[in-house]
């Protein structure tokens, strides 16, 4: 009888083992990474060996799961012919993004416009790719490109870029001393509105500080920084100091940690590294705690640290937090699961305000 309780007991514990492995699964998500139109053609796409961080190669040779593609737009004029111009470079990203998934490569990648769209398409075996934009300056003066892009999947969307806009004020005016708005215009308060309601998730990695404190406190639903780090480890405007971690927490957000060297250190040789990511993710998960930190790589776009300089070395990263000592349930939360707990609530409260 004691033995057939012992077998007994070891199944017991074995299920239980095996549920926490599949609850703290890692899906590893980058939240941002960069694009440039001339890479979706039927002759150079990413399908192929491009020259480039992130292609699909690299992304299966890494085993990144989830790829944040950005439709990003310069900041120009604020007028007409400016907002003409972004309007149309973010279609042509959307466009091209499209081709990518429809076109080029449908056996391997799927479009995701939600957390059971990402584990549905996992399940399948494919790769997901998401959508975000950054610098709404490309929406021009008319609101309802929020749904416009949203329709066209955009699930998180940034404000600004590097220069005031129609919409918020940029980190850059610290460089300057210079505010257009004292944070957001009243157009920028509509749009953060419409964010909610649309269930697209509020980035705020290039609005200036006050942009930032006024979105924390107009949103109803939890923000994200798709690509900062600490400025307590690192001083400069695009780092998010330890009050804005705060408001991050206590808004249910994520910051997601981003590997582009001068926003880890500011050593002009040897470049930026492993070890100088972790200690920005280490920073932050202690300030604000494991649930509300993230990952993001930049690539295309000035990321790339030694140890992570392409997709292809994405698994590098997992290596890392293991030999920091975090368990695989925390490393799951940094890697996809605290994002993809945000987006979800963003939707959850979409879905409250649409009724």
């Amino acid at each position: 009888m004691k033995k057939y309780y012992l077998i007994l007991s070891f199944t017991i514990i074995s299920l239980i083992s095996c549920q926490d492995s599949n609850n703290s699964e890692i899906v590893t998500i980058d939240t941002h990474i960069d694009i440039n139109v001339e890479n979706f053609t039927d002759s150079l796409n990413y399908t192929m060996n491009t020259n480039t961080q992130f292609n699909l190669p690299n992304m299966m040779e890494g085993d990144l799961d989830v790829a944040w593609l950005v439709v990003y737009t310069a900041q120009g004029e604020l007028n007409e012919e400016g907002y003409k111009a972004a309007y149309e470079n973010a279609i042509s990203k959307f466009d091209a993004i499209d081709r990518l998934v429809n076109e080029y490569a449908p056996n391997q990648v799927e479009l995701a416009l939600s957390t059971e769209d990402v584990n549905r398409i996992l399940a399948k075996g494919k790769k997901v790719i998401m959508i975000g934009v950054e610098n709404a300056y490309s929406m021009g003066l008319d609101t309802s490109n929020v749904e416009k892009f949203w329709k066209r999947g955009a699930r998180y969307v940034s404000l600004t870029h590097n220069g005031h806009n129609q919409f918020s004020d940029s980190n850059t005016g610290e460089f300057d001393g210079t505010s257009m708005h004292n944070g957001l215009s009243d157009l920028g308060k509509e749009v953060i509105e419409l964010l909610n309601y649309y269930g697209i998730m509020i980035d705020i990695s290039h609005p200036s500080k006050e942009a930032i404190r006024q979105m924390t406190e107009l949103s109803k639903a939890p923000i994200i920084a798709s690509h900062s780090s600490a400025r307590g480890l690192r001083d400069h405007p695009r780092n998010v100091d330890d009050e804005q971690l705060n408001w991050i927490k206590e808004n249910g957000g994520v910051i997601q940690t981003t590997a582009l060297g001068f926003f880890l250190t500011d050593r002009e040789d040897p470049p930026a590294n492993m070890d100088d990511f972790i200690d920005h993710i280490d920073y932050m998960v202690d300030k604000i705690g494991i649930d509300h930190v993230g990952i993001s790589s930049d690539f295309d776009g000035g990321g790339g640290i030694v140890g992570w300089e392409d997709a292809s070395e994405t698994m590098n990263v997992t290596s890392a937090l293991r030999e920091r000592g975090y368990s695989e349930s925390e490393i799951a939360k940094l890697w996809g699961g605290n994002l993809l707990r945000v987006l979800n609530e963003v939707q959850e409260i979409a879905t409250k305000l649409q009724s």
